[in-house]
């Protein structure tokens, strides 16, 4: 939880700067995260241009700063909140366009320090809105379907 948020506090930060910075994007645009839970195990899903991101937060996960580029990042928890431990898990996803074009989104994990996330890029054509389609299987085979849809606005 505290490098989700720290995340989505860089990305909102990020998003506002420049001198000569066009109009916000719609409040649907900001980063939302989708929860679900399997038992004890609390499982966040958010989506976020990665052009959104600082540079230091892309470099970090490994991502490239694009306007095309969707990053979904799962998170996948137990415990109470500040003292959650990660959960390995095998996810797979799958992003869905207006259009009705569908793409696998490839996740991999991605530690740090004590923590583990899964995160994933899709390409579109802003403005576009993606349904993420979300299967979790945690230790144990206990399995968690979550579906969610975002909106995305030029930067």
């Amino acid at each position: 939880m505290r490098r989700f948020a720290l995340a989505f506090t860089c990305a909102l930060a990020m998003a506002g700067c420049g001198g000569n910075a066009p109009a916000p994007a719609p409040a649907a645009a900001a980063p939302q995260e989708a929860v679900s839970r399997i038992g004890d195990v609390t499982i966040r899903a958010t989506a976020l241009p990665t052009a959104s991101l600082s540079a230091e937060v892309a470099s970090r996960y490994g991502l490239v700063r694009d306007e095309r580029t969707v990053m979904l990042l799962v998170a996948v928890r137990r415990g109470p909140e500040m003292q959650e431990s990660s959960v390995p898990a095998t996810i797979t996803a799958t992003a869905t366009n207006l259009s009705g074009q569908r793409q696998p989104v490839a996740l991999r994990e991605l530690r740090s320090e004590d923590l583990l996330d899964y995160v994933g890029t899709v390409q579109t054509t802003m403005p576009d809105t993606l349904r993420f389609d979300v299967t979790i299987v945690v230790e144990g085979g206990a399995t968690s379907t979550m579906q969610f849809s975002r909106e995305f606005y030029p930067l």
